[in-house]
C-alpha cells in the first residue's frame, strides 16, 4: 500500500468533507433561484419570488392586474399560464409599487409591508416556532412548528373562489365569497354567497346577495349533491377529482360556476352544472325544469318571446291573454316547484282565503300557502326563478299562477277556479272545429301564394351577368316589414337577379371565389362583364335570415352616400336569399390595422382619411340620411376599403331605424361585439346614436395605436391620458410620418371623449366632425370612460356567435341574450 504523502491525512480532513459538501450544493441551490413551498420565521417574498407546493400544483407570490401597477399577494395554479388567480391576501389593500414584501415576522404574523404601508394578512402572535406553507390543495398555512397545529388557513379566508376542501358557512363564521370588483380589481364586489335556511326552516341553501338585497338563491339538495357536502353549519366541496384544475367561481355579474381547465391549461371552460342554477336563466314568467331534457318553458298561460331573428332563448315569456282587473279568474296549481324568490306575506292563516285575497287584488299574479307556516304568500312583479323539482327533493310546494277565466289548462291536476267560472264543453268543442279548419286553410293559402311568388320572381329576375356597375338598373320592389309592429310599410325598389345568373357570375359558388365567412353565411367575388361584385349568400345553418336580410337591403337602398358600402340588388328564389354588393379590393380596415407588417402601408395620411370618412359616414346616418340609423355594429371589420383607401360602413343587419322624435330605444336583444358596446346599451339594452358614437371612440384608438380593443385599450388610453403621457399610445409606425404631435393627441382627445361611460356626456357625430375639421376649435377634458364596466360584463355574460358582412375575415358578431 503506497503512502500518503501526508501522514495521517485522511484522518485530518474526514470530518469537513461532508459538512463542506453541504454548503456547496446549499449554494448552488440558492445560486439557482430554488424554489420551496415554505416561509420560515423573518424570511420575505419580493415581488419577484414566490413559492410553489410540494407537487408543483398551486404558486404564491404578487402579482398585478393587466394595466396596472398596483401589487397583491394571491395565489393561482403554477400550470396555467394565465396565472389565473384564486385567492387574493390584500383585496382591499393593494401596494402601489414594487417594493413590497410579504414576511413572516419572527413573532409569528404574516405581513405585507412596503414604504410606510402595513397589511396583516395572519395575526397569530406565536413566536418563531412558526412557519407558513403552501399545500397543494391551494391553502396557505401558519403552522406552528413543534405541534403542527395549523395557526391559520387561507381556506377560511377565501375570497371569490372555492377550491376542493374549501367550506362555504353562513355569514357569521366568515366563510363566504365576495366577487371581484370587476375582472382586473380584485377589491370585493358587488355579489356575495353564504349558506342560509331555506324559507326560514331547516333546509338549507346557497344564498347570492346583491348588496343587502337577495339576488338568487338555490336549495341545492338533489342538485349540488354531488359536489357540495353539508357538514354541520357549512358546506364543503369534496372533490374526488384532485388531480383536475377545477375552481367555482362568484363571478363580477353573481353567477356561481364551475370551472375546469382545458388540457392545453390556456382557458378554462364551464362544467355541466345543476340545469337550473344560474340566477333568471330562463328569463320572466319560465319554469325551469330539472328533471326534463328540455330546461325552459313558459309558465301556464304564457308564450316564448321572440326577439329578432326568432331567437328567444332565455328571454322569457309574457303572457296570452292579459288579465283585466274585476274580472273572474282562475289559478293554475304547479306542483312540487321551488317557489320564486321575493313573495310578500299576507296576515292570513287560511288557504281559502289566500286564494280569495289574491283573486280579488289586481296586482296579485300568483300565490302560494305555507301549510308549516300556516304563512299566506302572494307574488306581483315578474316571476323569476320557478324551477320544477322532482318528487325525490322532498322540499317542493304547491304554487298557484292567476290566468284568464278563457284559458285553458289542464297541467298538474287541472284548474282551480274562483267563483262564477264555469267550463263549457261546447266552446271546446266548436274551437276544436274552427281551428283545424282555419289552420288548414292558411297553410293551403300560403302554398300557393309561394309556388306564384316564385313563378313570378323566376320570371321577373335579371342576368347578373349584364350588370351596368355604374348606372342604376330597373328594379323590382321589395317591401320593408313594419317596425316595431307598427302598420308603416314602405316600397324599396332595386334590382331583383335571377339565381341562375348569380350563380354563373361565381362560378357555381366555387370555393376558389369565395372571400370569407360570416354568421349570415359566405361572401363570393362575383365576375361580371363590366366588373366585379361581392356576393352574400344566406346560409341555412346561420341564426339570421329573412329578417336581417330585409332591414340590411331596405336601409341601404335608401342611403346613398360615398362613405357608406353600395347595395346593387339581390336574389331571392326558392330558398336562396342572395344580397349583391360592389366589390371592395382592398378588403376590411381590421385586415391592415391589426397586421404588423400590413399596417406598415396605413401611414397617416391614409389613416387620418379613414377617420374623417368614417365620421362623415355615421354623422349621415344620423342626421342628413332620409331615415335616422343607428349601426349597432361599428367596427374594424366591418370598415371597407376602396381602392383608393376611402372607407365604405358595411353591414346593417343590425342597424335600427329611429323616428324623427325618437332619440334613444331599448331591446331585449344585444347585438353588437365585444370591445365595442356603450355600457348603458350591454347593461340596459338602451341604445341611441351615442352608442354609435362609443364604438366609433374605440374605433378611433384603434386606428392611431394600430392595438385592437380586447378590453384593455380604454383604460390604457386613459391612464396615459391622466398622467400626461397620451403620446405613448400611438402606433409607433407613426413618429416618423406624421405632420404634427398636436393633431394625434387631438384625435386621441377626441376618442376619449367619445367613450366617456355616460351617453349624455359623449358628443353627437356633429360634434366629432367640428373637432376633426376645426383645429382651433378648444376640446374639452374627457371624464373616465365606461371601460371597467364593459369589460367585466362582456367577459361574464354568455356570448354566441353571429354573422358581419365582413367577408374579409372569419370574424364574428358577438349577441348577449338572455336579458
Amino acid at each position: 500500500m503506497a503512502k500518503l504523502p501526508f501522514p495521517n491525512m485522511s484522518r485530518r480532513i474526514s470530518p469537513f468533507i461532508p459538512t463542506l459538501l453541504l454548503l456547496f450544493c446549499l449554494g448552488l441551490q440558492l445560486a439557482n433561484g430554488s424554489v420551496t413551498d415554505t416561509i420560515g420565521p423573518g424570511q420575505s417574498l419580493t415581488t419577484s419570488e414566490t413559492i410553489v407546493s410540494a407537487k408543483g400544483k398551486f404558486e404564491l407570490g404578487f402579482f398585478s392586474p393587466a394595466n396596472s401597477t398596483r401589487n397583491y399577494v394571491g395565489i393561482w395554479y403554477k400550470k396555467d399560464p394565465n396565472r389565473t388567480v384564486v385567492w387574493v391576501a390584500n383585496r382591499e389593500r393593494p401596494f402601489p409599487n414594487s417594493s413590497a414584501v410579504l414576511t413572516l415576522n419572527p413573532d409569528g404574523n404574516l405581513v405585507i409591508s412596503g414604504g410606510i404601508m402595513q397589511y396583516m394578512v395572519a395575526n397569530t402572535s406565536s413566536g418563531n416556532d412558526t412557519y407558513a406553507m403552501l399545500l397543494d390543495t391551494g391553502n396557505l398555512r401558519v403552522i406552528k412548528r413543534v405541534s403542527d397545529v395549523v395557526l391559520w388557513e387561507s381556506f377560511e379566508h377565501p375570497t371569490d373562489t372555492l377550491l376542493p376542501g374549501m367550506k362555504v358557512s353562513d355569514v357569521t363564521k366568515g366563510w363566504s365569497l365576495t366577487s371581484w370588483k370587476s375582472t382586473e380589481d380584485p377589491a370585493p364586489g358587488l355579489f356575495s354567497m353564504h349558506l342560509g335556511s331555506w324559507n326560514g326552516g331547516s333546509w338549507k341553501e346557497l344564498i347570492v346577495m346583491k348588496g343587502s338585497e337577495t339576488y338568487w338563491s338555490s336549495a341545492f339538495i338533489g342538485l349540488l349533491n354531488d359536489i357540495l357536502v353539508i357538514d354541520g353549519e357549512s358546506v364543503t366541496w369534496r372533490s374526488k377529482y384532485t388531480d383536475k384544475m377545477l375552481r367555482i367561481v362568484l363571478d363580477v355579474t353573481g353567477q356561481f360556476r364551475l370551472l375546469e381547465s382545458k388540457e392545453d391549461g390556456l382557458s378554462w371552460h364551464s362544467l355541466p352544472s345543476p340545469k337550473c342554477g344560474a340566477y333568471a336563466l330562463c328569463g320572466a314568467y319560465s319554469i325551469c325544469s330539472e328533471t326534463t331534457d328540455r330546461r325552459c318553458d313558459c309558465l301556464p298561460g304564457f308564450k316564448q318571446v321572440v326577439a329578432e331573428g326568432n331567437k328567444s332563448s332565455g328571454l322569457g315569456c309574457v303572457r296570452k291573454i292579459d288579465l283585466k282587473c274585476g274580472n273572474d279568474t282562475k289559478f293554475s296549481p304547479l306542483p312540487q316547484v321551488d317557489w320564486p324568490r321575493n313573495p310578500k306575506k299576507l296576515d292570513i292563516s287560511d288557504s281559502v282565503e289566500c286564494m280569495s285575497a289574491c283573486s280579488t287584488d289586481c296586482s296579485c299574479i300568483a300565490y302560494a300557502y305555507d301549510h308549516r307556516k300556516h304563512e299566506c304568500l302572494v307574488w306581483e312583479g315578474p316571476l323569476l326563478n320557478v324551477k320544477q323539482l322532482s318528487e325525490d327533493d322532498g322540499y317542493g310546494n304547491d304554487f298557484y299562477l292567476k290566468l284568464d277565466p278563457s284559458e285553458s289548462i289542464t297541467k298538474g291536476n287541472g284548474t282551480v277556479t274562483s267563483p262564477g267560472h264555469k267550463n263549457t264543453k261546447v266552446a271546446g268543442l266548436l274551437w276544436a272545429i274552427i281551428i283545424p279548419t282555419v289552420s288548414f286553410a292558411l297553410v293551403f293559402s300560403l302554398l300557393v301564394y309561394c309556388a306564384r311568388r316564385k313563378k313570378e320572381l323566376k320570371r321577373k329576375g335579371d342576368n347578373l351577368l349584364l350588370l351596368d356597375l355604374t348606372i342604376e338598373s330597373n328594379s323590382s320592389e321589395l317591401t320593408e316589414s313594419s317596425r316595431h309592429g307598427d302598420s308603416r310599410r314602405g316600397k324599396v325598389k332595386m334590382p331583383l337577379f335571377s339565381f341562375a345568373s348569380v350563380s354563373a357570375a361565381t362560378g357555381n359558388f366555387s370555393p376558389g371565389n369565395k372571400l370569407g365567412e360570416g354568421g349570415f353565411g359566405p361572401v363570393y367575388k362575383g365576375t361580371l362583364q363590366r366588373g366585379d361584385v361581392a356576393v352574400k349568400r344566406l346560409s341555412r345553418k346561420s341564426g339570421q335570415g329573412w329578417e336581417e336580410l330585409k332591414n340590411e337591403a331596405m336601409l341601404i337602398a335608401t342611403l346613398q352616400h360615398k362613405n357608406l358600402v353600395r347595395l346593387l340588388g339581390c336574389c331571392i328564389e326558392g330558398d336562396e336569399k342572395i344580397l349583391v354588393y360592389e366589390y371592395m379590393p382592398n378588403k376590411s380596415l381590421d385586415f391592415f390595422i391589426f397586421d404588423a407588417e400590413k399596417r406598415k402601408i396605413l401611414d397617416w395620411g391614409k389613416r387620418i382619411q379613414i377617420i374623417q370618412g368614417v365620421a362623415q359616414g355615421l354623422l349621415y346616418l344620423h342626421q342628413y340620411s332620409r331615415l335616422r340609423i343607428i349601426h349597432r355594429d361599428l367596427k374594424a371589420s366591418n370598415i371597407l376599403l376602396d381602392t383608393d383607401m376611402n372607407p365604405k360602413i358595411s353591414d346593417f343587419g343590425m342597424a335600427r331605424i329611429f323616428g324623427g322624435n325618437e332619440s334613444e330605444a331599448n331591446t331585449n336583444r344585444i347585438v353588437g361585439t365585444q370591445g365595442y358596446m356603450s355600457p348603458e346599451y350591454l347593461m340596459q339594452g338602451v341604445f341611441s346614436i351615442k352608442s354609435d358614437v362609443f364604438s366609433f371612440g374605440v374605433l378611433l384608438l384603434e386606428i392611431l395605436s394600430g392595438r385592437k380593443n380586447t378590453g384593455h385599450l380604454l383604460g390604457y388610453a386613459w391612464e396615459l391620458w391622466s398622467t400626461e403621457k397620451g403620446s405613448d399610445i400611438v402606433d409607433p409606425l407613426l413618429l416618423d410620418d406624421m405632420c404634427s404631435m398636436s393633431v394625434v393627441l387631438r384625435c386621441i382627445n377626441i376618442a376619449l371623449l367619445c367613450v366617456q361611460e355616460s351617453a349624455a356626456d359623449r358628443p353627437t357625430m356633429s360634434d366629432v366632425v367640428a373637432m376633426l375639421s376645426n383645429d382651433s376649435k378648444v376640446l374639452p377634458y374627457p371624464n373616465q370612460p365606461g371601460l371597467m364596466f364593459v369589460r367585466s360584463m362582456v367577459k361574464a355574460i354568455p356570448i354566441s356567435g353571429v354573422s358581419d358582412f365582413s367577408y374579409l375575415k372569419n370574424e364574428t358578431v358577438s349577441i348577449v341574450e338572455g336579458r
